[in-house]
C-alpha cells in the first residue's frame, strides 16, 4: 500500500480522499490555486503545494506542476478526484512517465470510452445496446442535418466529448437544427477543446440509470448496483438515489449484465460508471435502456452506492491501485436500503440556476434528520469561505439512508429543512420542494421533470409577517440575556417609567420595505409589530434561526430562507444608472458572442448577447424595446454587475 499520495483536486472530493487516505493510514498531499490558499482540503491534508493562479488553465490543469508536486513531496501515487485531470489520457501517461502511479483506470480505456462516438461503436460491437443515432467521424452541417432527419425529430445533439449537460441541444425541428448546432459547437469547444458532436434520437420520457461497477488488473470486474440520476435541470445531476425506484429484478439482471460486459471489454481498472439511458413511457423494461456514456472515475454521486453497500470506493481505488485484487467478488456484494444525495449548490433557481458568488457567513447543516436517520455531509468548504467565480459553485452534498424509499425521503426532506445557509442565495429551497414533489415521490421521475415543474419548484416565496419580525428583532442590536428565574430584575426588563420603550427597525426585501416596531416584554420576550399588523410575540428561542450578517439577516424556516437588507442609515443614495437604462451581468463570465450593435433598435426579448459562465452559454436578451446606446465587446470579461447593454434614453423618462 501506499505510504504517501498526492490529491490532484480540490473542494469536497479532495476532502473525501483525505477522510479514507488518513482512516488507512496514508499521508496526504494538497494542491491549491491562488483561491484556494485558505480553503479546507488544504488545511485537512498533511501538506500542501501551491501551483498556480486562480484560473484553472493555470493550476488544477497543470499536470506538469501537479506531478512536480508529487514528485517534490514523496508521493508516490497520484488521485485525480473527478473533473480537471480525471480523464485525461494523456496525464496518466505523463503520471506514469515520471515513476508515480495514476490512482484510476490505463489511458487506454479513458481513450476507449473517453469520445462518445467511438464508444458506443466498441459497445455495439461487445453487444451492448446502444441508442440510435449517429456516431461517425463525418461532421458536415449538410450530412449531420441529413442524419438528423433519418433518425426523426426531435434529435439530441451532444458533444462526442466531455459531458455534464455542456454541448447538448434539443432539436424539436429541422429549421432549428443549424442555430442548435452552433450553439452545441461553441460550448464544446469551449468546455473540452473538441467542437465534433454526433446525433441521437431524443428519448420521449428517459430516465438516466447508471451502474457502478470496479475492475481490477487481474480481469476482475464486478458491479455495485445502479443509481438512478433522472432529476435534473439542464443536464446537470440534483438529486441522486439509490437503488432506482421501481427497478425490477429482471431489469437491474439485464442492465448490470451490460454494464460489466462493457467494463471487460475495455480491461477495466479502478472505478468506473456505465451510464444509460431508459425508455420509461412503458415502465423500466429490459430491452429498454441503452448505453449513454462511461465515466472513466469516480463519480460526484458515489456516495449513495457507499450507502447501501457499506464499501469505500475510495479505499477500493487505492487497493486496486496499489496492485491489489477486488476486496470482494460479485456474490459477496449486496445492498440494503435506500440513500439518496442532494446536490447543494450557489446558484439562484429564480433565475434559472445562475451561478451565484458570494461569503458564506452562515453554514449549518444537522447531523441527523428528525426521524434520526444520519446525515452525510460532504463539503469542501467552511463558514467564511468564499464561493468564486473560478470553480464549480458546489457548496455540498447532503446524503441520507434509511431502510426504505419513503423513509430515506423523508429524511431527506427534514435535513434539507435544517440546512441553513447564508451569504450567498442557494438552491437549498428549490431541493426541499422538489423532495416533496408528489411525482419524484412517487418515484414517477424522468430527465423532464424539473423542466416541465421549474415554474413551480422555484416560485418565489415571500416571507410572512413571523418572519419578517424575526429579521427585525435580529437586526434590531437587542441581545436576550440568561437570567435566573429568581432573580428580581427579570421581571423589569423592557420597563419604563411613563411608556414602553418602542424601537424602530426598517428592513428591505426585494424592492419593498418594512416598517417594524419592537418593544420588549418581561422573560426575554418581544412585542413585534410589522408594518400596520397587529403585534406578534417573540421569545429568545425565536432567534435561532437567523443569521446576521454584513448590511443583511437571513430567516430559515421549513426548507426556505428569507434574506432582508438592513438599510445603513448613512449610506449614499443608489446610483442612479442602475435603473431600466440599462442590464447589467447577472454573474461573472465572458461575453462569447454580440448579436447587436450601437443603434440597434430592439424589441423585448430579443436576443442580445450570449455569456459564458461555468462553462455554459446563457442568452441574455433585451428586458424592454429600445435603442441601444452602448453594448459589451465580444471577448470581454466581464463581473457580477457589470454594464452589458445601455439603452438611448427617452425623453420625458
Amino acid at each position: 500500500m501506499f505510504s504517501k499520495i498526492l490529491i490532484a483536486n480540490r473542494g469536497e472530493i479532495a476532502v473525501r480522499v483525505v477522510r479514507t487516505a488518513r482512516r488507512m493510514g496514508i499521508r496526504t498531499v494538497a494542491v491549491y490555486s491562488d483561491a484556494d490558499a485558505g480553503s479546507l482540503h488544504v488545511a485537512m491534508a498533511d501538506e500542501a503545494v501551491h501551483i498556480g493562479a486562480s484560473p484553472v488553465g493555470e493550476s488544477y490543469l497543470r499536470g506538469d506542476r501537479i506531478i512536480a508536486a508529487a514528485k517534490a513531496t514523496g508521493a508516490e501515487a497520484i488521485h485525480p478526484g473527478y473533473g480537471f485531470l480525471s480523464e485525461n489520457p494523456d496525464f496518466v501517461e505523463m503520471v506514469e512517465a515520471a515513476g508515480l502511479v495514476f490512482i484510476g483506470p490505463s489511458a487506454a480505456s479513458i481513450r476507449a470510452m473517453g469520445l462518445k462516438d467511438a464508444a458506443k461503436r466498441l459497445m455495439e460491437e461487445a453487444g451492448v445496446p446502444v441508442v440510435p443515432g449517429y456516431h461517425g467521424e463525418a461532421q458536415d452541417i449538410v450530412l449531420l442535418s441529413s442524419k438528423a432527419r433519418e433518425i426523426g425529430y426531435p434529435v439530441l445533439i451532444k458533444a462526442r466529448a466531455g459531458g455534464g449537460g455542456k454541448g447538448m441541444r434539443r432539436v424539436d425541428h429541422p429549421d432549428d437544427f443549424a442555430d442548435a448546432l452552433s450553439g452545441a459547437r461553441r460550448e464544446a469547444q469551449a468546455a473540452f477543446g473538441d467542437d465534433r458532436v454526433l446525433i441521437e434520437k431524443y428519448v420521449e420520457k428517459p430516465r438516466h440509470i447508471e451502474v457502478q461497477v470496479f475492475g481490477d488488473n487481474f480481469g476482475n470486474a464486478v458491479h455495485l448496483f445502479e443509481r438512478d440520476c433522472s432529476a435534473q435541470r439542464r443536464h446537470q445531476k440534483v438529486i441522486e438515489e439509490a437503488p432506482a425506484p421501481g427497478m425490477t429484478a429482471e431489469m437491474r439482471q439485464a442492465m448490470t449484465e451490460a454494464a460489466v460486459t462493457a467494463a471487460k471489454t475495455i480491461s477495466y481498472s479502478g472505478a468506473g460508471t456505465i451510464e444509460f439511458i431508459v425508455d420509461a413511457s412503458g415502465g423500466l423494461k429490459p430491452d429498454r435502456f441503452w448505453f449513454m456514456e462511461m465515466n472513466t472515475r469516480l463519480q460526484v454521486e458515489h456516495p449513495v452506492t457507499e450507502m447501501i453497500t457499506g464499501i469505500d470506493l475510495v479505499e477500493w481505488q487505492l487497493r486496486v491501485a496499489a496492485g491489489e485484487k477486488l476486496p470482494k467478488c460479485q456474490e459477496e456484494i449486496a445492498f440494503s436500503g435506500h440513500a439518496f444525495e442532494a446536490r447543494i449548490y450557489a446558484e439562484d433557481p429564480e433565475r434559472d440556476f445562475l451561478p451565484a458568488i458570494g461569503t458564506l457567513h452562515h453554514l449549518e447543516f444537522p447531523q441527523k434528520a428528525p426521524a434520526g436517520s444520519p446525515v452525510r455531509i460532504e463539503t469542501g468548504v467552511h463558514q467564511g469561505d468564499t464561493i468564486s467565480p473560478y470553480y464549480d459553485p458546489m457548496i455540498a452534498k447532503l446524503v441520507v439512508h434509511a431502510d426504505d424509499r419513503r423513509s430515506a425521503l423523508d429524511a431527506l426532506a427534514d435535513a434539507l429543512k435544517e440546512t441553513r445557509i447564508a451569504g450567498s442565495v442557494t438552491n437549498v429551497g428549490f431541493l426541499a420542494a422538489l423532495a416533496q414533489d408528489a411525482d419524484f415521490t412517487a418515484g414517477d421521475v424522468d430527465t423532464g421533470l424539473i423542466g416541465r415543474k421549474q415554474a413551480a419548484l422555484t416560485a418565489k416565496r415571500r416571507p410572512d409577517a413571523g418572519s419578517i419580525a424575526r429579521a427585525a428583532l435580529a437586526a434590531s442590536g437587542i441581545t436576550p440575556t440568561e437570567t435566573s428565574p429568581d432573580d428580581p430584575w427579570a421581571a423589569l426588563a423592557g420597563y419604563s417609567h411613563f411608556h414602553p420603550i418602542e424601537r424602530q427597525v426598517s428592513l428591505h426585501f426585494d424592492a419593498q420595505e418594512h416598517a417594524v416596531a419592537l418593544v420588549t416584554l418581561a422573560d426575554n420576550r418581544f412585542a413585534v409589530r410589522v408594518d400596520t399588523a397587529a403585534p406578534i410575540t417573540l421569545s429568545r428561542d425565536d432567534l435561532a434561526a437567523t443569521a446576521l450578517w454584513p448590511g443583511h439577516v437571513t430567516v430559515f424556516g421549513n426548507g426556505a430562507s428569507f434574506t432582508f437588507t438592513v438599510p445603513d442609515p448613512f449610506a449614499n443614495a443608489a446610483d442612479a444608472e442602475a435603473g431600466v437604462g440599462s442590464m447589467r451581468a447577472p454573474m461573472p463570465g465572458l461575453v462569447k458572442l454580440v448579436r447587436a450593435d450601437k443603434g440597434d433598435t430592439v424589441k423585448k426579448g430579443q436576443p442580445l448577447l450570449i455569456l459564458e459562465a461555468m462553462k455554459m452559454e446563457h442568452t441574455i436578451a433585451a428586458l424592454h424595446d429600445g435603442t441601444i446606446a452602448e453594448i459589451a465587446a465580444e471577448g470581454a470579461q466581464v463581473t457580477d454587475g457589470t454594464v452589458l447593454v445601455r439603452f438611448v434614453e427617452q425623453a420625458g423618462a
